[in-house]
């Protein structure tokens, strides 16, 4: 009986996670976009040094002291009734020793109708979950290398259970100031569940990814790329919608090139006017696209779009994905400056 309740749970984060890299492990909810600049840009960018406090979730490298004194909370809702969102806070030690990052990252799955095995209504349940998170990075002296760390505490609650885990994600980044080009490479979610729900010890949902963009010299336009799952190459599957028939009464299976699959770990993502105070943003997520598609139908799945605005102290930001015809998300943003520059 558990199984199932926990089944219907880890669907809808899956379905937020896009298709088959989610429901293979424990704590999928690490996979979310929460915040909304990096969902507006298609989620999962990896180069942003500004001082983004939202980024360091991603790609711990990018601390920085631009980001001193900065809080940030970030709210949205999935499908029904699941609600999730961050808070991040950045301070500035020293000069020496630089910026410290601390964040929480939470979803609560709301209310589920509880049954036993023949379909009989028992007592109904929640589910939850928060991972805490502390993060520094490194600049390499004498170069424009950095790297950074965070280090996670993980706690799941899934009806009467509980699991208890620790990550950590390591992260890289290159700054090429001549050509205004960042590189990054970042390994997210290394660890393991120290307590397990039902005996049972699960994965983590590991992964690599590589990311980079360039501001133009001439346009007001930071451009992103990110690919994503480096770990799995292959991460499309046969739709069973989409299988031929035969004159027999038979179906032959989807079949997926190379190139469609390779499309999969793309995600495309501009910003335009990027060091203004008010920032338009697009993203578009290739496997998200495909996975979503629906025959003989457009629905636009894939596409993102956002804005920032900033007044004063205070920076506000939203974003609104694109899934299917009837499930879409919007996520609010708002980070406030407690330092005494702007």
């Amino acid at each position: 009986m558990f199984k199932n309740r926990l089944t219907c749970i880890v669907f809808l984060i899956s379905a937020a996670s896009f298709g088959q890299i989610g429901g293979k492990s424990v704590y999928q909810f690490l996979s979310l976009i929460t915040s909304p600049r990096q969902s507006a840009l298609g989620g999962k960018i990896l180069t942003l040094y500004d001082y983004d406090v939202n980024q360091a979730f991603f790609n711990p490298a990018t601390i920085n002291p631009a980001m001193d004194n900065r809080l940030s909370m970030n709210y949205g809702s999935l499908f029904g009734e699941v609600t999730y969102g961050t808070a991040a806070y950045a301070y500035t030690y020293d000069r020496h020793v630089q910026t410290f990052h601390g964040g929480i990252n939470y979803v609560n799955y709301g209310t589920f109708q509880g049954t036993d095995e023949n379909g009989n209504r028992t007592a109904d349940f929640t589910g939850s979950e928060i991972a805490l998170s502390f993060g520094y990075a490194y600049n390499i002296p004498y170069s424009d290398f950095y790297v950074g760390a965070n280090a996670k505490l993980i706690s799941s609650t899934l009806e009467t259970y509980n699991s208890f885990g620790a990550a950590a994600d390591l992260g890289a980044l290159y700054i090429d100031e001549d050509n205004d080009v960042n590189w990054a490479f970042v390994i997210r979610n290394i660890g393991t569940q120290i307590t397990t729900y039902a005996g049972t010890r699960e994965k983590l949902p590991l992964e690599v990814m590589f990311g980079v963009s360039q501001e133009m010299e001439n346009v007001p336009i930071r451009w992103h790329v990110t690919l994503e799952n480096l770990q799995q190459w292959q991460i499309a599957f046969s739709n069973p919608a989409r299988a031929e028939g035969s004159i027999d009464g038979g179906s032959t299976p989807e079949k997926i090139s190379i190139f469609n699959n390779a499309l999969r770990h793309v995600i495309l993502g501009a910003e335009l006017f990027p060091k203004k105070g008010f920032n338009l943003r697009v993203g578009y997520n290739f496997r998200r696209a495909e996975e979503l598609r629906l025959l003989e139908q457009r629905n636009f799945s894939g596409i993102s779009v956002g804005f920032g605005l900033k007044i004063n102290k205070l920076k506000f930001d939203y974003s609104y994905s694109r899934y299917t015809l009837a499930a879409n998300t919007s996520l609010f943003g708002l980070t406030i400056n407690f330092g005494d520059e702007d």
